[in-house]
């Protein structure tokens, strides 16, 4: 559907997913500039209609033909149909940034958080016909936990991250939330609680992350992914990363419990500066008024939230004085898995690859 006179041609898989509906609130927000807009979903979905800058835009099939002439492609459907669909739009020209698992960790592709590494975008990207490209999305978890910690791997060095994760409804998709919703009333008006989406009740519970687990390790997926997706994204193999990934009865926003040391000695007054003054984070650090980030105040959020920096005492010298330098961490974050774990990312790396043509 035409939007407007000039801009770029965009489509949007996955268009009816939670990440996707973000996608459009995200492209409408940011008044990136839609030339055409095409909203592709699955076929039991064509045929009905969207809001986009007030105007109905009609649902269509994905199928091979449907990103012909695309300039901007946001995948958000799952890795299955990424692998399907996203190498041949890239090949005619089109510049697909892929929220999925699929390409993450191919070395021909870039893991991008606009914030931390802009520098890995392709030159060539959204240049005429030779600028298709796949860009891949990072996991949402370790686009949050690598924003407040990037600044601290830039100028001291990390050494090791020890991270627990506490993570919504929001990162398993609009089932997931709406099963949240039908559990809780469930349970409030005594009816047991029937996992459909999760192998575990969700309402009132919490459960390790559901990703697979893998019988050698012991990690799920998800905690697979923080290492290796954060190590690519820092261009730094050695930083060991410890995570723990569970899944809690909260709507939207993922909050993550760090303790990080670092690999050179810093004050506590140097690392929050650091990270008050790092693009796409906000201090939220009252100890006087005991405020600090939680889920609810990330939901809708474009920035990371930070708080309850302090000291890791079990890492200083017996003698230690609080504010002198030392090497252990601790903080608690939030950052809204729908906006900045996903859709807003991705928006982001596209104003970056267009960002001549705006």
């Amino acid at each position: 559907m035409k939007i407007s006179d000039s801009g770029v041609s965009v489509a949007v898989v996955g268009a009816t997913g939670a990440v996707g509906v973000e996608m459009l609130a995200v492209l409408e927000q940011r008044t990136f500039p839609v030339r055409e807009l095409k909203l592709l979903a699955s076929g039991r979905s064509a045929g009905k209609t969207m809001k986009f800058a007030g105007r109905d835009v009609t649902l269509e099939a994905l199928d091979e033909r449907s990103l012909a002439g695309v300039e901007l492609a946001l995948f958000s459907a799952g890795s299955g149909i990424s692998k399907q669909f996203a190498p041949a739009a890239a090949k005619r020209g089109t510049v697909v940034v892929d929220n999925s698992s699929a390409f993450r960790m191919d070395p021909g592709v870039a893991l991008v958080v606009p914030e931390i590494n802009p520098q890995a975008i392709p030159g060539n990207a959204g240049k005429g016909a030779g600028g298709g490209c796949i860009i891949a999305n990072p996991n949402c978890s370790a686009i949050i936990m690598a924003l407040p910690l990037t600044p601290l791997h830039k100028t001291w060095g990390i050494e090791r991250v020890v991270v627990s994760t506490y993570q919504a409804a929001s990162g398993a998709g609009a089932q997931a939330m709406e099963e949240l919703r039908s559990q809780t009333l469930d349970v409030l008006e005594g009816r047991p609680a029937k996992p459909k989406v999760f192998h575990e009740p969700y309402a009132f519970n919490l459960f390790s992350h559901n990703a697979a687990v893998n019988a050698l390790s012991g990690m799920n997926g998800e905690e697979e992914k923080m290492i290796a997706e954060t190590r690519k994204i820092w261009g730094d193999d050695e930083v060991k990363i410890a995570p723990t990934c569970v899944r809690v009865p909260v709507m939207r926003a993922h909050a993550q419990s760090i303790n990080v040391t670092l690999a050179s000695p810093a004050t506590l007054d140097q690392v929050r500066e650091a990270i008050a003054s790092a693009a796409g984070v906000k201090l939220l650090d009252d100890r006087a008024g005991n405020l600090f980030p939680t889920p609810l105040k990330a939901s809708g959020q474009d920035d990371v939230l930070v708080g309850r920096l302090r000291e890791d005492l079990s890492q200083t010298p017996a003698r230690f004085t609080h504010g002198s330098p030392t090497l252990g961490f601790e903080m608690f974050i939030a950052g809204d898995q729908l906006r900045k774990g996903a859709a807003l990312n991705a928006v982001q790396i596209a104003e970056l690859v267009f960002a001549g043509r705006f």
